[in-house]
C-alpha cells in the first residue's frame, strides 16, 4: 500500500476515497472546532474539485439548522481576544489572526478590539467573524463597528458567509483540484 499523500497534496478526488473518519481527519480545521460539518459532506463524495467539496461543506451547515450553526458560530475564537493572548487559538486562526497583524496591536488597539468583542457579544450573543485574509487590523476595527449596527439575524447570515470564506480560503491551502 502506497504511503498515504501529505494533506496538502491531496486533491479533492484522493479526499473523497477516504473513509469517513479518514476524511474528517483530513479537513480537521477547515470549520473552526466542528469535525461535523465535514462529517455530514463525506455523503456527498465523490468531489471533482475543491469547489464541489467546498460547496457541500456548506451546504451541510446550511442543512444543519440554527442550533449548529450557531453553535459553529460561536466555536469560532474572537479576534485578537483572550484565546489569542493565551496562546489557545487553532494553528490556522493564530496564522490568519497573524497575517492581519492582530499579533501586533498596541496597547490601545488591544483595547479598543477587546472593547468591540465585548460589544459586539453582548449585543448578539456571538462572537464577531470575519475571514481577515486581506485585512489590517485598521479595516478589521472599521468593519467591526460598523456590524455593529446589523440586526442580530443579519449579523447571524452575515457570520455564516463569512465562515464560509474562511473554510475557502483554508481548502485552497490544504487541497489542489
Amino acid at each position: 500500500m502506497n504511503a498515504p499523500l501529505p494533506q496538502a497534496q491531496r486533491s479533492a478526488a484522493e479526499l473523497s476515497a477516504l473513509s469517513q473518519a479518514q476524511f474528517v481527519a483530513a479537513l480537521d480545521g477547515i470549520f473552526e472546532h466542528s469535525p461535523w460539518v465535514a462529517a455530514a459532506a463525506w455523503e456527498d463524495r465523490p468531489f471533482a474539485t475543491v469547489t464541489a467539496l467546498h460547496d457541500a461543506m456548506c451546504q451541510a451547515v446550511l442543512d444543519a439548522g440554527v442550533d449548529p450553526q450557531l453553535a459553529l458560530i460561536r466555536a469560532h475564537p474572537e479576534l485578537a481576544g483572550k484565546a489569542a493572548v493565551r496562546g489557545e487559538l487553532t494553528v490556522e486562526s493564530t496564522r490568519e489572526q497573524a497575517g492581519a497583524g492582530l499579533d501586533q496591536c498596541s496597547p490601545d488597539e488591544f483595547a479598543r478590539l477587546h472593547q468591540l468583542n465585548e460589544d459586539y457579544k453582548a449585543k448578539f450573543g456571538f462572537p464577531y467573524i470575519l475571514a481577515v485574509r486581506g485585512h489590517t487590523r485598521f479595516s478589521i476595527m472599521e468593519n467591526f463597528a460598523t456590524r455593529l449596527a446589523n440586526s442580530r439575524e443579519d449579523e447571524m447570515a452575515e457570520c455564516l458567509r463569512q465562515i464560509f470564506r474562511i473554510a475557502q480560503f483554508r481548502l485552497q491551502d490544504l487541497v489542489r483540484d
